[in-house]
């Protein structure tokens, strides 16, 4: 049977040059990267030469990265570290109603220690409102959390913008980049970010690690206790092979960035138009506009999400009802009932995430599967009424 993936944002296959890249570092080059011996400054080289990639990958100097076990970990740090580091009682985070289950869980962790906490909420096409951002800022607010491109719609939020509002208030500003970590431009400084999140395994890397950056002078206090590696920002024995994965999966991000963008979203954009003209009802959710080249969430109605999942999975589709991270949730996506979604939308709706290696056949292959599924499904369903075809 064929099989076509279509869930990027779930996580990227190892390029091929990335797997090639790690692999001496699981036998022949095992030092420890802390060793002063050659064995250890080998793979300490390997290490700094990695760390540079990420760096010019977003834009920052290779001494504001840190490397971390993946999107997850950088998340928290981030913001538990700019909290910690914090003096005073009285403390306030802002973020937004669609931020990943990384983020929206340490923000809950925290209202629990007594920290407060803004959720913001998030227009039709899923955009903050940066003067609702403005509004929201306090004398005591220490951080602001914003995602740079959401997880299920790809919705590019106008981060530029909250970043200047950041950098008035004098308030710290993380973004979670993981969804548009090559996939988009990235830069730091355009950007006016203090702290950005990025994981390995959605930029075709291995899973497992990722980056945290942290500009020069940001006060954060660490997760985790022991030696002095990541300059006393992330004690452990550096995962080496991992690390090196992830600066040859930079190092490739930027080279097809501009190539991968153009290709992928006309890709995405002939998949959408297939769909709405071939499934009565079908829309498309979040902003047209300002989102990333690759992804597509559609909502299906008449249907169970999950249940087409699993039939277009028995066809050889893979694709995904939202965040795998939330995959077998009994709730609708938070994302989908913030942007306005009834429940029964939300539960009705696909998420489609292309990739580098995608193709023209991929996507005509899709567009013959998912049609007959829905409608195949609809037909089980006692409140759907089949359109009476035109005399």
């Amino acid at each position: 049977m064929r099989r076509v993936y279509f869930d990027h944002n779930a996580t990227t296959p190892v390029d091929r040059e990335v797997l090639a890249a790690m692999l001496p570092y699981f036998a022949e080059e095992f030092g420890n990267a802390s060793s002063i011996h050659s064995f250890g400054q080998r793979t300490r080289t390997a290490v700094e030469r990695a760390r540079e990639s990420v760096a010019a990958l977003i834009g920052a100097r290779p001494a504001e990265v840190v490397f971390t076990s993946g999107g997850t970990e950088s998340d928290n740090q981030a913001i538990l570290g700019v909290v910690a580091a914090a003096h005073g009682d009285a403390k306030h985070v802002i973020t937004t109603q669609i931020e990943h289950s990384a983020v929206l869980n340490v923000c809950q962790a925290l209202e629990q220690r007594g920290v407060a906490v803004t959720y913001l909420p998030v227009n039709r096409e899923g955009l903050v409102d940066p003067d609702a951002v403005r509004r929201a800022l306090r004398p005591e607010t220490l951080l602001i959390t914003v995602m740079h491109a959401n997880n299920e719609l790809g919705t590019v939020q106008p981060i530029e913008e909250i970043g200047r509002i950041a950098a008035e208030a004098d308030v710290y500003f993380h973004s979670d980049a993981v969804q548009s970590a090559g996939k988009v431009l990235l830069d730091v400084d355009r950007l006016g970010v203090d702290l950005l999140s990025i994981s390995a395994h959605k930029l075709y890397g291995p899973k497992g690690v990722g980056a945290l950056y942290i500009r020069k002078g940001t006060r954060l206090e660490p997760l985790l206790y022991g030696g002095h590696h990541e300059r006393d920002r992330r004690p452990g024995t550096e995962n080496v092979a991992g690390i090196v994965g992830l600066g040859k999966a930079s190092e490739l991000a930027r080279e097809k960035l501009s190539l991968d963008l153009t290709r992928i979203s006309s890709l995405r954009d002939r998949l959408e138009r297939g769909l709405l003209s071939c499934v009565p009802h079908a829309r498309v959710n979040g902003s047209r506009e300002h989102r990333t080249p690759n992804t597509s969430n559609i909502t299906l109605p008449f249907v169970e999400g999950e249940a087409l999942v699993i039939a277009l999975d028995l066809k050889g589709l893979a694709c995904s009802t939202g965040a795998a991270c939330s995959s077998g949730a009994v709730e609708p996506s938070h994302v989908l009932t913030a942007i306005g979604l009834p429940p029964e939308e939300a539960r009705a709706s696909l998420r489609f995430s292309l990739g580098r290696e995608t193709t023209d056949a991929d996507v005509d292959f899709a567009l013959s599967v998912v049609p007959g599924v829905v409608e195949h499904l609809r037909e089980l369903s006692p409140v759907y009424k089949k359109p009476v075809a035109a005399q």
